[in-house]
């Protein structure tokens, strides 16, 4: 999953379910796997396949020296991180069902937003996505 960029506001139904944007869905089927992880500290979803997923966990271990299983510590970490993702899939007409749990854990409610985010993507509430991107000034990027 890659090339995933833009934003999109789409409706979490009562039971969970929330439509993949139509350029998503391009680059998903339902074979595709797919891991869910809260952020909770930002207050966002992110949502990889199950390759970028491993890759990403791998990145955080390498600002550490590298996975290493004989130091508790590491070990700890990923067992935490792994419990709080949960495997997921897109269904025969493009939603994913959000646990319950993730969805409490990151304030989500009804109104979302999906963010691209190039091998990923992210599922934001939104007013807190609102908040986000009236908090961040682009312009130290592009004009700095």
């Amino acid at each position: 999953m890659a090339g995933l960029f833009g934003e999109y506001r789409h409706k979490i139904d009562a039971k969970g379910r929330l439509s993949l944007p139509a350029a998503f869905r391009k680059t998903l089927t339902e074979d595709t796997q797919l891991v869910v992880v809260p952020d909770t500290k930002t207050g966002f979803l992110s949502v990889y396949t199950v390759e970028n997923y491993e890759a990403w966990v791998d990145a955080l271990f390498e600002t550490k020296g590298g996975y290493n299983p004989s130091d508790r510590m590491h070990v700890m970490l990923r067992t935490k991180l792994n419990a709080s993702a949960m495997p997921n899939s897109m269904d025969a007409v493009g939603r994913i069902n959000l646990a319950a749990k993730q969805r409490e854990a990151v304030g989500l409610v009804k109104d979302a937003v999906l963010i691209g985010n190039t091998d990923h993507f992210e599922i934001w509430d939104a007013a807190r996505w609102d908040d986000f991107q009236n908090s961040v000034d682009l312009d130290a990027l592009l004009f700095s």
